[in-house]
């Protein structure tokens, strides 16, 4: 029974989609374009309070209804990316928890400035009284709350978004940093690597000069005059000699 009573309430939903004058799709596709981007619900068109099925009946609906097969709006694409986008957002529970914890911030902070105004107002503050709560409860259904509670909700995400980004632009700016470092770093000991190897590979060039210059002793350069060496007296020896210092 619940499946044919799906079917057919696919088939009525494709039925009313086709009667739908081309005029209503472009402006679904302007609404959903000029949507404050932060806000999923508000390019589902749906209350705060909407639970994750009406987020999928609403889905439904409004992407049969700007779906680029069927409009013919030239940025039909855009709005139908739009609206799945918002679905996918409303449907990932760390997604949800996030936007709805900031709807129910502005709630309160709307609340709070409700309150202090009230305290000013003393024909409010009894009225509030004498109903017992009630006279809140129609407040925030009327239509002038709901505006100031849509706009704050704006601003707050608005605001979390700027934090968001700055402290994204700081994580990347820290990256770079780190990744400048490291780079100095590779580069430092690939010179002391390089350095290390043209040592080595000269190494058997100093070994064997230094055993050349241990057996034969330091060769004079060429066109270099060197003092003679000095010689012990030798009485076999015709030529003068130089004397030789003794005791």
């Amino acid at each position: 029974m619940g499946d044919n009573s799906a079917v057919m309430d696919e088939a009525l939903l494709k039925e009313f989609f086709a009667e739908v004058s081309e005029v209503e799709r472009d402006n679904e596709v302007l609404r959903v374009l000029a949507c404050f981007k932060l806000n999923p619900f508000e390019h589902l068109n749906l209350p705060f309070t909407a639970t994750p099925e009406d987020v999928r009946r609403q889905y439904r609906k409004l992407s049969l209804l700007v779906h680029p097969d069927k409009c013919k709006h030239p940025q039909a694409k855009e709005a139908f990316s739009a609206l799945a986008k918002a679905q996918q957002l409303l449907l990932d529970t760390a997604e949800r928890d996030y936007i709805v914890a900031q709807i129910n911030l502005a709630k309160d902070e709307l609340r709070a400035e409700r309150k202090k105004m009230l305290k000013k107002d003393n024909a409010s503050k009894i009225k509030s009284m004498v109903d017992e709560g009630k006279f809140e409860s129609l407040y925030e259904e009327s239509e002038e709350y709901k505006q100031k509670w849509k706009q704050r909700v704006r601003e707050i995400l608005t605001e979390q978004e700027w934090r968001r980004r700055k402290f994204q632009m700081r994580i990347s700016e820290e990256e770079g940093r780190l990744k400048k470092e490291e780079e100095e770093t590779r580069e430092m000991w690939k010179r002391k690597r390089e350095d290390q190897e043209k040592w080595e590979e000269t190494r058997e060039n100093r070994v064997t000069s230094w055993r050349d210059f241990m057996k034969g002793g330091k060769k004079a350069k060429k066109g270099e005059l060197r003092p003679p060496k000095l010689k012990t007296e030798d009485p076999n020896k015709s030529y003068v000699q130089r004397p030789v210092k003794k005791g």
